[in-house]
């Protein structure tokens, strides 16, 4: 396969990263985007400094319901594409385009790559959602999918295949696609690896005017605040776990706490960068997560190991009707929680993506998809079966506060099955240590996104930019939680959301482009 042989030319741009770039006080400043979203930043700051969180959150609220009701047909079958691309470019020729050119090699292992990949991708979720997600839909706490009656045994079986089809091949298309799309336009055309860079195909040189600053602007914002809402999120449940096991007050001021120490080690991590940093915290955090999941599989051997064929097999057959936004019953449900999820993962799919995408080079299409797109699925089966399986069995058996109670509160779920588990308290432990450790995963790898973007799509960023917004993180967060509780973060959460309409025709056109950059390379 002969690269970089292209009709564009591209290769040869007048476009030169760096050229708009001013270099001060130790930055690396791409001027339009990085200027409009600082501003951006510092209105929002001042705006939730002088209004009310409660009245924010409303009106944000109410912007997504009308546009989750407005276009959930559009987000359910955006999805279902993004899939169905996926899986047509594995069986394609164009499966052996290696990305760098027919003679890189991968930067990392094979190992560290998935590590990472999966860290930044939803890690932190599978800690959040593997065991509250299944109890909700069996018990009925927020209706059922596809109108199965509540706990009953197909409530069961249904509960683990509709987490799976939210966790599995859906989600993990959406970043192939952004993260593939960028890789491609980076390494083998040799564009930044900005969002930008991937419509030259479309756009031409109008790429490096205001359309595309609009487009990493947009990108800086949503990255910018999905992990400000997610540190406070995560804030929130890692204090609940503490109070929990060790009975500290978790107020305001844990909460915040936790904010500081995550950002902290998060800016020593960006600071090393990806082999020291990233890469490192990658690994870590997989062996602590595989040594806790296989100690869960162990002291609930028998219900976790027969809940396997049981999530696959629900998954499998329930994964169309699922997609099918056509006819349902369930619209409340397929709303409040399948469109609710495709909007935000296409809302965190700039970060997720170019973050793939930076340490992706020298992998085919074909193993770059299939890695991305089948790896992580395999690994949330086991994972979704063994917590989600244990969870369940212990509400069937109506076994300690989820038997009892049933979905009381979300952050203390998965501690609350712990609980009913020999050595519950070292569990416990073990998984506030690695919900802390996914966050900083999560901050490190979106802060040097971030770098990379605002600096004309550099990847080499400077040390004080890297701090400037793993900082810039955790003061939103900071500022959101002491001015307004839940209610700002859920607010930032739902303003995070809404970015999710203009990102999905983006992702949309990002198809046809990369087809279009496909095009153009010669055998």
């Amino acid at each position: 396969m002969a690269q970089n042989q292209d009709k564009y030319s591209i290769e040869n741009t007048d476009y030169e990263v760096g050229q708009d770039n001013v270099q001060k006080w130790g930055f690396d400043i791409h001027n339009p985007v990085f200027g409009i979203s600082a501003g951006f930043i510092l209105l929002f700051l001042i705006a939730t400094l002088v209004s009310d969180a409660t009245t924010a959150k409303e009106m944000l609220d109410g912007l997504k319901w009308d546009i989750i009701g407005a276009f959930d047909v559009l987000f359910m079958w955006a999805g279902n594409i993004f899939v169905l691309f996926c899986l047509a470019l594995i069986v394609s020729p164009w499966g052996s385009i290696r990305l760098g050119g027919a003679d890189a090699k991968p930067e990392h292992s094979t190992i560290s790559w998935l590590a990472m990949l999966f860290a930044a991708g939803m890690g932190i979720g599978l800690m959040f959602w593997s065991v509250a997600e299944p109890v909700a839909y069996m018990t009925g706490w927020y209706e059922t999918p596809l109108g199965v009656t509540p706990n009953t045994p197909e409530a069961a079986s249904m509960a683990m295949g509709a987490t799976m089809y939210h966790w599995g091949l859906h989600p993990w298309a959406i970043y192939a696609v952004v993260a593939l799309s960028l890789a491609f336009f980076a390494y083998n055309k040799g564009l930044p690896l900005s969002i930008r860079s991937i419509f030259y195909p479309i756009l031409g040189d109008r790429t490096w005017g205001w359309a595309g600053h609009v487009i990493d602007i947009l990108a800086v914002l949503a990255t910018l605040f999905g992990l400000a809402t997610s540190l406070g999120l995560g804030a929130q449940q890692a204090a609940a776990g503490i109070n929990h096991v060790f009975g500290i007050e978790s107020g305001i001021g844990l909460q915040i706490i936790v904010i500081i120490g995550v950002t902290a080690l998060a800016i020593i991590s960006v600071i090393r960068g990806i082999e020291g940093g990233v890469k490192l915290l990658s690994n870590v955090n997989m062996l602590i997560a595989f040594a806790l999941l296989i100690l869960v599989a162990l002291l609930g051997f028998a219900v976790a190991m027969g809940n396997i064929g049981t999530t696959i097999g629900s998954y499998a057959q329930n994964i169309i009707p699922l997609s099918n936004p056509h006819g349902r019953e369930d619209e409340a449900w397929f709303q409040g929680w399948t469109v609710f999820y495709w909007a935000w993962w296409i809302s965190w799919s700039p970060f997720v993506g170019m973050f793939i995408a930076r340490v992706s080079s020298g992998r085919t299409v074909r193993e770059f998809i299939t890695a991305v797109l089948l790896v992580p699925t395999a690994v949330t089966i086991l994972w979704m079966s063994i917590y989600g399986g244990i969870a369940l069995d212990q509400v069937a058996n109506q076994v300690g506060a989820l038997g009892k109670e049933g979905l009381t509160e979300v952050p203390l779920a998965m501690f609350q099955m712990f609980d009913e588990l020999p050595m519950g308290t070292l569990l416990s432990i073990v998984a506030i240590v690695l919900v802390l450790v996914f966050f900083i995963t999560s901050s490190d790898s979106g802060s040097l996104v971030i770098d990379s973007i605002t600096a004309g799509g550099k990847v080499d960023a400077p040390v004080p930019q890297r701090i400037f917004w793993a900082s810039i993180e955790g003061l939103i967060a900071i500022a959101l939680l002491w001015i307004g509780g839940t209610e700002a973060i859920q607010a930032l959460q739902a303003g995070a959301i809404s970015t999710g309409l203009p990102f999905t025709f983006v992702l949309l056109l990002m198809c046809v482009s990369l087809v279009m950059g496909f095009r153009t390379e010669r055998r």
